[in-house]
């Protein structure tokens, strides 16, 4: 049975009801009460902070999940990118040649997988005549131009692309000097 004692326990003085507490007994009572309550507010302190990481762990999982969920088909996406690009080469030469009937095929294809891509959360960077920015843009030439273009994207050579809000592709462009 004393296995079961509390760590205070054994100090608490016996009192029998029929005899008053002497000096001591109260003094002893009191400090055990003093470290009662001290270990007391200590286990509240400690269950706060539980709580508190345990609340913040929550969060950052629930966090990671929707940008692994937003991020999920990211690598297949940035593969896609390529793919369209050759997609809007070959519009740009399809707009320019004669024959009507086959290229509207064409163009119908091509815009299918630009709905597809937006569906998915991508977006085309829109960068041409606005401030270089080099979280952005990626500059592969500079060269001389106008007082107004200086600093400014003058040429687009590869569009750059985000995905839900996130920059996955930088745009590659001719700024001017």
């Amino acid at each position: 049975m004393e296995e079961n004692k509390l760590p205070l326990e054994e100090e608490v003085p016996n009192l029998s009801t029929d005899e008053a507490p002497t000096a001591e007994d109260v003094e002893t009572i009191e400090s055990i009460k003093i470290k009662m309550q001290e270990e007391n507010d200590e286990l509240k302190d400690k269950y706060v902070r539980l709580l508190a990481e345990f609340d913040n762990f929550k969060r950052r999982t629930a966090k990671e999940r929707i940008e692994l969920h937003q991020t999920a088909g990211k690598e297949m996406i940035i593969a896609l990118l390529d793919v369209m690009d050759d997609c809007d080469r070959a519009e740009n030469q399809i707009l320019k040649s004669e024959a009507k009937e086959t290229n509207e095929g064409t163009l119908l294809v091509f815009n299918k997988l630009r709905n597809f891509l937006q569906q998915k959360g991508v977006q085309e960077m829109e960068c041409l005549h606005t401030e270089f920015d080099p979280e952005k843009h990626e500059a592969i030439s500079i060269v001389d131009s106008p007082e107004e273009m200086k600093g400014k994207v003058i040429e687009v050579l590869q569009k750059g692309y985000y995905l839900n809000e996130k920059l996955i592709r930088f745009a590659k462009v001719v700024v001017g000097k």
